[in-house]
């Protein structure tokens, strides 16, 4: 098998963690395109090596003197490399760093840095060629990622490297600048390059063993999720669960190119497997629960709504002219609610009521503030019967009303909104009627 690895900052925060990543790839010939991070933390409280360079480069375009500061990121590198007893010497990079950081590149090619600089360690330590991310990943002139340059590029160049080390995180600007992804984007690069090679699998190391059914702060060691289908991951991940970027799924979907997350610390676990489609059942009815607080609602009332053609638009355009995204709109005979995030809509409250009145004259507007809303997903529910019932009643056995509740046509995930206060309770309700209840 063809593998692209992709690997967590805490995965190489110190050369203890780079000797499990090594040890990693050197136990399967098939990972033969790594795509490392920059050192993380590699304790509480410590700082992550990007962070140091942001602190450092603000310094220097301060025309503060910066070079002590730049003097701890070198040391931090010279300890990974000292631990790793490699004959690698970074003096060379970290002088031309200090002489554009004097130039003021820029911030974007001062966070750069810390992913361009572990690449040549890591391609170093293990016998793999580096090729800066620079010249082969590509930005277009109004700064967004150039998919067509950077895949003509990077399977031609890849065609002919056997094993390789490309930095995450970033790659270059029309002008000849470096620019980055956000944050977290060595997970999108680690995608782009699976994607050029063609690869049968994506791994992404970090340091936890794949998705978890729900929010580990919420529910005390909850299962981990064996396989999750994109559609679930993307419901999930529009609800707050993060592991991934969320923009490196998409290269990969448009391959059928699987992605297997996976935890440095515990190589021994399967992590979680995310596919286009799958016919293995899952384990458990639902697939995972997330959710975000700080929601408010807008009831419209009006007799006979219903029966008036292009309410439903009108009201949508009033927030659409205030500048403001909806998240659901459950409706009934003579009602329209409009979900939004609250700490955006109390700016335009006012603005909104007024603009709703003139747009579609309603008997009555109700706000309700201090809300969450909560996805429950799984592929399973759709041939389940009951669902809906058996989360009404988990929530009714734990006192929590239910504000709305919205199920998507494909019956892959129901959306319930509850009060903030209710939100952990809710959450915990459901994941022991689901899961607890059939372990």
């Amino acid at each position: 098998m063809k593998k692209v690895v992709k690997f967590g900052g805490s995965s190489l925060a110190s050369a203890e963690q780079f000797q499990k990543a090594g040890n990693i790839i050197f136990a399967d010939s098939g990972r033969r395109y790594v795509i490392p991070s920059a050192p993380g933390k590699r304790y509480d409280g410590d700082t992550k090596v990007t962070d140091m360079l942001y602190d450092c480069y603000r310094a220097a375009e301060s025309d503060k003197n910066f070079e002590d500061k730049l003097k701890a990121i070198q040391v931090r590198y010279q300890e990974i490399i000292d631990g790793l007893g490699l004959e690698l010497s970074l003096n060379e990079q970290f002088k031309e760093i200090q002489k554009n950081f004097s130039e003021k590149a820029g911030t974007d090619y001062a966070a750069s840095r810390g992913e361009y600089l572990n690449g040549i360690i890591m391609a170093d330590y293990l016998g793999y060629e580096f090729i800066d991310a620079a010249e082969v990943i590509f930005f277009t002139e109004g700064g967004s990622f150039d998919a067509d340059k950077t895949d003509a590029c990077l399977s031609q160049r890849l065609s002919t490297v056997e094993r390789a080390v490309i930095p995450g995180f970033y790659g270059l600007a029309a002008d000849g600048s470096v620019k980055t992804f956000s944050r977290g984007g060595s997970d999108i690069t680690g995608s782009i390059v699976a994607k050029a090679v063609h690869a049968d699998l994506y791994e992404n190391w970090t340091d936890v063993s794949g998705f978890l059914v729900t929010d580990p702060r919420i529910v005390e060691n909850p299962e981990v999720i064996s396989t999750i289908t994109y559609k679930e991951l993307r419901e999930l991940s529009y609800m707050g669960a993060t592991v991934l970027h969320e923009d490196s799924i998409f290269p990969l979907r448009q391959e059928g190119i699987p992605i297997n997350v996976r935890n440095t610390n515990k190589p021994e676990d399967s992590g979680t497997l995310i596919v286009e489609s799958t016919c293995s059942k899952p384990k458990y009815t639902i697939t995972g629960i997330a959710g975000k607080k700080g929601f408010a609602s807008i009831n419209i009332e009006k007799d006979m709504m219903n029966t008036e053609i292009g309410f439903g638009r009108k009201v949508l355009q009033v927030f659409e002219d205030c500048g403001l995204s909806f998240e659901h709109t459950p409706s009934g005979i003579d009602t329209f609610t409009v979900y939004v995030h609250q700490d955006e809509f109390q700016e335009k409250e006012q603005q909104v009521i007024a603009g709703l009145h003139r747009a579609v004259h309603p008997d009555s507007i109700d706000l309700e503030s201090d809300l969450a809303l909560i996805a429950v997903v799984g592929r399973g529910m759709r041939r389940t019967r009951g669902t809906a019932g058996r989360i009404f009643a988990a929530l009714a056995h734990v006192h929590v009303n239910v504000k709305m509740i919205d199920q998507g046509s494909s019956e892959l995930n129901i959306i319930i909104g509850v009060e903030n206060r209710d939100f952990e309770t809710a959450i915990q309700a459901i994941y022991n009627i689901f899961v607890e209840a059939q372990l």
